[in-house]
C-alpha cells in the first residue's frame, strides 16, 4: 500500500520522519494483544464454573477490569520510544498523525473489533497528543468503521425451530449444545419445569409474548440463543429470544451447580425487566467470549431496546468500549438540548460536589478540595475507594461508574449556582475559558432518586417496599464482604425498577477488617450521661444497635425496619456474616426474585 497516496493535504514524509504505517500497526498489535487476553478469561470462564472454582472466577473479573489500561501503556510507551515524535514540527505532527488514523482505518477493513480497537487507538493517542488533538481528524471522535451486520464465524447465534423438532427436544438440544462437561442432576425434570414457566409468564402477563399451551407456533417459531454462556459469580447464563411470528420475547436461563457438582436449570426468565435487572449497571461484569462483540451487544439490545449500548458493552466487559460510547451519546445529547448543569438535589455531600443536566439520566461528581471534619480521607483515599467498588462484586447494589478525565463542557450551560458550587470547592480541578469549562478528573453513573428524599413523599406500602429493599440492599452488600459504613437513608437510591442502590463510597470497608461490637454496660450514672464514650473504641469498631436513633426516627420507617431487618441492629448478625466470609463462603445473591426460582 502507498503510504503517501493517502497523506493528507498532499503532506510528504521523507525517510527521517516516523512511518505511519508502523505506528498504525503498533498500536493494532497492543489492542490485538488485549483482545486475546479478554478472550482467554472468558475461556477460562467455563473451565472455573465446570470445577466450581468460584474464588477463581471472580479473581479473573477482577484482574480483567485492569488488562485494557495496561496494554494501552504497553502500546504507549512502543510508540513513544520507537519513533523520534518529540522532534517534529507542529505541520508535520499533525501530518502525520492523520495519516496514522486513515491508515488505521485500512488496518480494521477485516477486523472483527473495530469498534474496540478505535477505543483502543483513542486511549494510545489521549496519552501522546496534548488535548488540541481530541479532534476527529486525529482520534475517532466519530467511529470510522461500521458494525452493523458484523458477525463471527461460527455465527454469533445459533437458530432452532421447535415446529419441526418439538420443543422438549429443542429445549434439550439447546442445553447439549453448551457442552458443559458436568452431569445433570436430572435434565428431563429441568425442561419440563422451564415449560411450565414459560405457561406461567404468559398466564400472569409478565411475557405475554411467549408460547402459550397448547402451543400455537408459527412454522417459522425459532428460538435464538447467543452461542457463548454468560458467566458471573456461580452462574452460567443462556442469553436469547423466543420469535414466534411477529412476537419477539426475550429469554434467560441461569444454570447452576449443586453441591455435588451437577447441573440444573434454576429459573427461566422471559419479562424484559428480569433481563434488565440481570444486566443491571449494579452488577458485575459478564465474561463471556465474543468473537464479534458488536454481534452481542445488538442481539441484547435487540430484548432490551432501552439499554443503551454503553451499558451493554460495559457489561459484557468492555467497559472503555462503553465510555467511548457513552461520551459519544453526551456529546450528542448536549447538541440537541439547551437545560443548564445544576446542582443535583439532595443534602450536600461532605467528599463530593454532585451535579446534574435534568434533560440527561446520569449525575457527575466531583472530588471537594478540602474534605471537612469529621471524614478522615483524601482524593487518593477515595478514588481507590471508587475503584474497590468497580474490581468487586456489586451484588446488584451498588452503582458502577465511568470515570473521565479533561471532560469539556460548555460554560453557557453551567447554571451559576453550579458555577459557584464548582469554584467553591472543586477549583483544582476547574479551568475556566471564555466558551469552556473543563473537568479535570469527574465520576459520572446513572440517576437515581435518593432514599431520603423518596420517602418523603412515599405512601405506606411504598415505604414498606423500599425500606424492605434498603435492608436487603446492606445484607446483599454484607454478603458480598461490604460495609457500607455511612448506612444514612441520603445514601442510598432508588432506580427505575425500584430497587435500592447504595452510592455514597468514601466510607466502605470490607467486612473482615472491621469488628462488630455490643456497647458495653455503663460501669457508672455518669458513665451513661456522659457525650464521650466511656469504653475503648477502636478505628474498625462498629455498634450496629447506635444507629437506632439515626435510622428509626420516623415511625412508618421504624416499623418497616423493624418488621423486614430488625437483625441489622444487632452485632450477632454482622459477626456471623463476617465468620461466614472468613471461612470462605460465597453466598448466593440472585440476580432474580427468589420466587422464580426452581432450586436444585
Amino acid at each position: 500500500m502507498n503510504e503517501l497516496a493517502i497523506t493528507p493535504l498532499g503532506a510528504r514524509f521523507d525517510r527521517s520522519m516516523p512511518q505511519p504505517a508502523a505506528i498504525a500497526r503498533a498500536i493494532l498489535e497492543g489492542f490485538d494483544r488485549h483482545y486475546r487476553l479478554f478472550r482467554y478469561v472468558a475461556q477460562q470462564a467455563k473451565q472455573r464454573f465446570e470445577d466450581g472454582d468460584w474464588i477463581g472466577m471472580r479473581e479473573s473479573a477482577r484482574e480483567r477490569i485492569a488488562f485494557y489500561d495496561q496494554r494501552v501503556i504497553e502500546a504507549s510507551e512502543r510508540v513513544e520510544h520507537g519513533f523520534d515524535l518529540a522532534a517534529l514540527t507542529d505541520e508535520e505532527r499533525d501530518a502525520l498523525w492523520q495519516a496514522v488514523k486513515q491508515l488505521y482505518i485500512v488496518l480494521l477493513a477485516e477486523h472483527r473489533q473495530p469498534e474496540c480497537a478505535e477505543t483502543f487507538f483513542n486511549s494510545v493517542c489521549t496519552k501522546l497528543l496534548h488535548r488540541d488533538y481530541f479532534r476527529n481528524e486525529f482520534i475517532f471522535v466519530r467511529p470510522g468503521v461500521a458494525t452493523d451486520y458484523m458477525d463471527s464465524d461460527p455465527p454469533s447465534y445459533r437458530s432452532y425451530y421447535p415446529a419441526a423438532r418439538g420443543l422438549k427436544n429443542t429445549i434439550r438440544q439447546i442445553l447439549i449444545d453448551f457442552g458443559l462437561a458436568c452431569p445433570w442432576v436430572d435434565v428431563e425434570r429441568d425442561i419440563r419445569r422451564a415449560i411450565r414457566a414459560v405457561c406461567r409468564a404468559h398466564d400472569r402477563n409478565e411475557a405475554p409474548n411467549a408460547l402459550t399451551r397448547p402451543f400455537h407456533v408459527e412454522p417459522d417459531c425459532q428460538i435464538q440463543v447467543l452461542s457463548s454462556l454468560f458467566y458471573r459469580n456461580k452462574g452460567a447464563y443462556i442469553v436469547g429470544r423466543i420469535i414466534n411470528g411477529t412476537r419477539i420475547t426475550p429469554l434467560a436461563v441461569p444454570i447452576l451447580r449443586d453441591e455435588r457438582g451437577q447441573l440444573y436449570v434454576d429459573t427461566v426468565l422471559l419479562s424484559g425487566q428480569h433481563l434488565a435487572t440481570l444486566f443491571s449497571f449494579t452488577r458485575a461484569y459478564f465474561l463471556v467470549d465474543m468473537e464479534a462483540p458488536s454481534a452481542y451487544v445488538d442481539f441484547i439490545r435487540s430484548i432490551l431496546p432501552h439499554k443503551p449500548a454503553c451499558e451493554l458493552y460495559t457489561m459484557v466487559g468492555l467497559q472503555k468500549q462503553g465510555k467511548t460510547l457513552f461520551y459519544r451519546d453526551f456529546l450528542h445529547h448536549l447538541r440537541h438540548s439547551s437545560d443548564q448543569f445544576v446542582i443535583a438535589p439532595g443534602i450536600k455531600g461532605l467528599v463530593m460536589t454532585v451535579f446534574t443536566l435534568p434533560s440527561y439520566p446520569y449525575v457527575f461528581k466531583m472530588i471537594k478540595d478540602v474534605i471537612p471534619f469529621p471524614k478522615e480521607t483524601d482524593r487518593e483515599q477515595i478514588k481507590a475507594k471508587y475503584q474497590l467498588v468497580k474490581m468487586h462484586d456489586r451484588v446488584g447494589r451498588m452503582a458502577d461508574t465511568w470515570e473521565y478525565s479533561q471532560v469539556s463542557l460548555p460554560r453557557a450551560r453551567i447554571s451559576p449556582e453550579l458555577m459557584q458550587e464548582l469554584l467553591a470547592y472543586c477549583r483544582s480541578q476547574v479551568e475556566l475559558s471564555a466558551d469552556s469549562v473543563l473537568i479535570k478528573h469527574v465520576y459520572i453513573e446513572r440517576r437515581m432518586t435518593p432514599l431520603n428524599i423518596y420517602l418523603m413523599h412515599a405512601s405506606d406500602a411504598e415505604v414498606d417496599h423500599v425500606i424492605r429493599e434498603y435492608g436487603q440492599a446492606i445484607k446483599d452488600l454484607a454478603a458480598a464482604n461490604i460495609f457500607p459504613g455511612d448506612m444514612l437513608y441520603k445514601n442510598f437510591g432508588v432506580t427505575r425498577l425500584n430497587r435500592v442502590v447504595f452510592y455514597d463510597y468514601d466510607e466502605i470497608e470490607y467486612m473482615t477488617d472491621t469488628s462488630f461490637r455490643r456497647v458495653p454496660q455503663a460501669m457508672t450514672e455518669e458513665d451513661e450521661m456522659s457525650d464521650q464514650p466511656w469504653y475503648h473504641v477502636g478505628k474498625h469498631d462498629v455498634f450496629p444497635e447506635q444507629w437506632a436513633p439515626f435510622l428509626l426516627g420516623d415511625p412508618r420507617i421504624k416499623a418497616a425496619l423493624l418488621k423486614h431487618h430488625a437483625d441489622l441492629f444487632t452485632p450477632e448478625f454482622w459477626q456471623g456474616r463476617k465468620e461466614r466470609i472468613q471461612q470462605g463462603h460465597l453466598e448466593d445473591v440472585f440476580p432474580y426474585p427468589e420466587e422464580l426460582r426452581f432450586g436444585p
